[in-house]
């Protein structure tokens, strides 16, 4: 998370794609290594689409009102939500509300897994 909210907070001026790249020089265990590039690569790829999906289900919010921390823990759940079938959605809400009760402000994990929950709840209706 901390590399998309440098990104945003930069201007964005590099492709997010780019900035899984800088995950070379960060303190982080091997392990997580893999799937935080396949997920900066994720959101990157989609950005516009996963932006749609929060001002579609984040309802009388527009999305550059959202607090860059919740907007960004929003852009991760919903990746992983709409496009890795080998994360459990219960497993994605639970780290995405760990995330905001950590980072986000005092009404941050229950704004985000109302938003959550309904992509989740349209993605499973389908189209």
């Amino acid at each position: 998370m901390n590399l998309l909210y440098a990104w945003e907070v930069g201007g964005r001026g590099t492709p997010l794609e780019h900035a899984a790249q800088s995950l070379v020089h960060r303190r982080m265990s091997g392990r997580y290594r893999p799937h935080v590039r396949r997920l900066l690569e994720t959101v990157g790829g989609h950005l516009g689409e996963i932006d749609a999906t929060i001002a579609h289900h984040a309802s009388n919010w527009r999305i550059e009102r959202l607090h860059a921390i919740d907007r960004n823990i929003l852009r991760i759940g919903i990746a992983e939500l709409l496009w890795f079938e080998d994360v459990p959605p219960k497993v994605t809400i639970h780290e995405a509300l760990k995330l905001a009760r950590r980072y986000g402000s005092p009404g941050s994990p229950r704004f985000l897994n109302g938003v959550l929950d309904a992509v989740l709840k349209a993605r499973e209706a389908g189209p």
